[in-house]
């Protein structure tokens, strides 16, 4: 089955399928493999969490005007350019010599209830000393595989919307 021959239906359906599969990845690395959630790794699994239900959602219209395709992947284009900005700092993170890592702050839980919402971004974004932590799964840091993913997905999704209608 040549997934190029798919509906864009099938297309977006199958792009919800992977960020499940992502989702469910993240859960088990954090839940069995110990590999406790940054707060960038959080941003990049709320981008994940957007295109898998962008996907969704649009799967299960399957507009048949072609706005509404183009409309569809621009949803999933934007959370996965989102995703890689995050994924991209964060790699940048982990590349600084030990004397330039930030030090370690506070969670993003109490980010969230003790700061306003713009200063709260703007302290996770600034980054800490765990998000420069480098956990290798299968050779990449965690990172660089959800960045691989974010450009897959956001050129599947383009691709899909170039796709006739079926």
């Amino acid at each position: 089955m040549n997934p190029f021959s798919w509906s864009f239906r099938t297309r977006f359906l199958a792009g919800f399928l992977v960020c499940a599969g992502l989702m469910g990845f993240a859960l088990y690395a954090q839940y069995e493999m110990y590999l406790d959630p940054c707060p960038l790794c959080i941003f990049q699994r709320v981008a994940v969490c957007f295109m898998g239900l962008v996907f969704l959602i649009v799967g299960l219209i399957g507009p048949r005007k072609r706005g509404g395709r183009i409309t569809g992947a621009v949803l999933a284009t934007v959370g996965a350019i989102a995703g890689i900005v995050v994924a991209g700092r964060h790699l940048w993170l982990q590349t600084l010599p030990p004397d330039q890592v930030p030090a370690c702050g506070p969670g993003l839980n109490y980010l969230w209830d003790a700061f306003p919402f713009l200063k709260m971004l703007k302290l996770a974004f600034t980054g800490s000393g765990e998000c420069a932590k480098i956990e290798p799964v299968l050779g990449l840091p965690m990172p660089a595989w959800t960045l691989i993913w974010f450009v897959v997905l956001g050129i599947w999704a383009i691709l899909a919307a170039r796709r006739s209608v079926r």
